[in-house]
């Protein structure tokens, strides 16, 4: 009998610098129950683990318990799948080298995978969302930074170490590029994640004089939903932001087509439902700077599945992957 069947179902956990989500999943890729804690309540990883185990046992006891469970997947910045562990996460208050898939297989006994955010969206997204089927895609995670997980072969790019794939940290303005969280100048997540577009917007409404519903707003409260609203409203200078913002991404877009070849690149997160307003340039900038060879060959898509819902769902597809502990 195919084991799947005796245990129909994963958790997914996602870990966030302000919340952590987790929910069990049934093989259609519907999460059938879920809770959050907020992960900066807990200094020390052990109380941290402890207090997500007291809100997820209960759920999986509804379900008939941990017999029922594959496995679990854990979605987390800077996670490292080789090892299970989160090394150094700047955005987490546990400091160090944490082991923290171990940490959950010692207090539930179930197989347990972890891999980083990003990398966690684009699996979602293979098993449940817009590369169904597909061999070789890029996902771009538009959120607080820019995130990527890249398939080539139908196979996640981790690297020789765990941590390849950071297209987020490909420095794309040498010239007075921003300053980064990572230390370094001109990163691509400093012009294209949501935080980037406030960015811009308080800059560009520095440099220039145009009316713009955006001056209503105090500068420093500013947020890319708010450029979204404005550009909707036909505010010219919200749609030049998007302009702005889609023709870098487009470019860093081109670049990364050359490296692996694509069917798609799948845009996820927040920014990614400012739609055409994104898209067009986006798309735009992608024509005009790709190689020959490749043009017209590699689709740019919206991801398909729910925000809320993605990283979830993206860890605990891993789940199902998980080897049964010996």
């Amino acid at each position: 009998m195919n084991s799947n069947m005796e245990k129909p179902y994963v958790v997914g956990i996602d870990i966030g610098g302000t919340n952590t989500v987790f929910g069990i999943v049934d093989a259609r890729g519907t999460i059938i129950a879920s809770d959050s804690i907020k992960t900066a309540a807990y200094e020390k990883a052990d109380e941290y683990v402890d207090e997500v185990c007291k809100h997820l046992l209960p759920l999986i006891n509804t379900y008939g318990g941990a017999d029922k469970i594959k496995g679990i997947g854990i979605g987390a910045p800077n996670g490292n799948y080789y090892n299970g562990t989160i090394e150094f996460a700047p955005n987490l208050p546990w400091k160090g080298l944490i082991p923290l898939a171990a940490m959950f297989e010692e207090r539930l006994g179930i197989p347990t995978t972890l891999t980083n955010d990003a990398n966690a969206a684009a699996i979602g997204e293979m098993t449940y969302g817009a590369a169904r089927g597909m061999k070789d895609f890029i996902m771009i995670t538009l959120g607080t930074g820019v995130g990527s997980g890249i398939v080539v072969n139908g196979q996640m790019v981790y690297g020789h170490d765990g941590f390849a794939g950071e297209l987020g940290h490909v420095i794309v303005r040498r010239e007075n590029g921003r300053l980064c969280g990572c230390g370094r100048h001109g990163c691509l997540e400093t012009y294209c994640s949501a935080t980037g577009v406030a960015r811009t917007a308080r800059e560009v409404l520095t440099a220039r004089t145009d009316e713009s519903l955006l001056r209503a707003i105090p500068a420093e409260q500013i947020t890319s939903k708010d450029v979204y609203d404005a550009a909707v409203k036909g505010d010219k200078l919200a749609q030049e932001i998007f302009d702005f913002t889609g023709k870098i991404l487009g470019e860093a877009l081109a670049d990364f087509i050359a490296f692996s070849s694509p069917e798609a690149i799948i845009l996820f997160g927040g920014l990614a439902k400012s739609g055409e307003y994104i898209f067009k340039p986006i798309q735009k900038a992608i024509d005009e700077n790709v190689l020959a060879i490749y043009k017209g060959k590699t689709k740019l898509l919206m991801s398909e599945l729910k925000d809320s819902d993605a990283a979830v769902l993206g860890a605990s597809a891993l789940g199902w992957e998980t080897k049964e502990l010996s």
